[in-house]
């Protein structure tokens, strides 16, 4: 993404991270794996636009922490670019791309890499925590979305 003006984000070097089904092609990539190769080919791509300021990166099912700086820093793109992490379940990539356009059109930032990655392979496994003598079952969908959603 960079603007042209700091009202018109534009968005430009569109690719994505490859497709697979759990446990098959891709299992053994995290989701950082996934996200670095894409970083930095479009960090190639754009690079006589000028220094990338961030990466912003949606994600739902990782390991937690900051995604988006794992990935920067596993694509070479240098420990000066920053990266945030959105997780808005199903709309992560979309409110990514969306925060970064907010970003640019503030004219706080002028070149950020932002999309959205998962891995259903690599994804932790979460746990109820058990009750009585049962043990922890492990659930699929965050607890706190309603069921039917």
């Amino acid at each position: 993404m960079v603007r042209s003006s700091p009202r018109d984000p534009i968005l430009l070097a569109g690719r994505r991270t490859a497709i697979g089904t759990a446990g098959h092609a891709f299992a053994d990539l995290t989701a950082a794996d996934l996200a670095a190769p894409v970083l930095a080919d479009v960090a190639r791509r754009v690079h006589h636009l000028g220094r990338i300021d961030d990466v912003v990166l949606g994600n739902c099912l990782g390991p937690g922490g900051d995604l988006a700086r794992v990935s920067a820093l596993q694509a070479g793109l240098g420990h000066h670019v920053p990266g945030v992490t959105v997780d808005r379940q199903c709309g992560s990539g979309l409110d990514a791309v969306a925060l970064a356009s907010s970003r640019v059109r503030a004219g706080d930032d002028a070149l950020i890499l932002a999309g959205g990655v998962e891995s259903a392979s690599t994804a932790p496994w979460r746990f109820h925590a058990p009750v009585d003598d049962a043990g922890p079952q492990r659930y699929t969908r965050a607890p706190f979305t309603p069921r039917g959603h």
